[in-house]
């Protein structure tokens, strides 16, 4: 299926505002494939769907976790977790696109994951430093990711952990996995 195939799909399941935004994370996206040597169909794909599941029903996402996903530990945390490994679900069976590779970038966007694969760190990032986004941080996250994918998501954890501790707001542990694997692994400096 081609790009505007995609989004005619994905569009009717999100908000004007999210949609802009997908727009923004699928362009992202693209970017960084090509930058890093990343399937730019694949990327573009993952891209579009990623928030598929954003706006379904948190009581069938529930429902669907403790049925048929490998993730049930994700019931204790935010219900904005649930859409990712849901979409990735939802895709699958709904749109038929069957490459792992693409649902694993999908179920993963929220919180990440150690030995995360190329395309999987483009979409977690993509998703994040989209030029529509502009929380605190966000800016050098950007600036770091046209020279270093892993240093660009190590900030991007840094900062997104440091907002939900200063929320008081319960922090998934897949995701504290990924911010220690990060620390473990990657060379560099956020000093430009």
């Amino acid at each position: 299926m081609d790009q505007k195939q995609a989004l005619e799909l994905v569009k009717p399941h999100l908000t004007e505002g999210r949609y802009i935004h997908t727009v923004g994370v699928m362009e992202t996206a693209i970017f960084l494939a090509e930058q890093y040597g990343e399937d730019r169909k694949k990327a573009e794909t993952a891209a579009i769907f990623h928030d598929y599941a954003k706006y379904r029903d948190k009581n069938e996402m529930r429902e669907l976790v403790k049925e048929k996903l490998e993730c049930s530990d994700i019931l204790d945390y935010s219900d904005e977790l649930l859409h990712a490994p849901c979409g990735a679900y939802f895709v699958e069976h709904e749109i038929g696109i069957t490459d792992q590779g693409i649902l694993t970038a999908i179920a993963s966007h929220t919180t990440g994951q150690p030995n995360m694969s190329l395309l999987e760190k483009i979409i977690f990032l993509a998703d994040y430093i989209e030029p529509n986004r502009k929380m605190p941080g966000v800016e050098e996250v950007r600036e770091l990711s046209k020279t270093n994918l892993d240093l660009a998501i190590l900030k991007m954890l840094e900062n997104t952990i440091t907002f939900l501790v200063s929320k008081r707001q319960t922090l998934y542990p897949l995701t504290l996995e990924t911010y220690n694997h990060f620390v473990r692994h990657t060379e560099g400096s956020f000093d430009k």
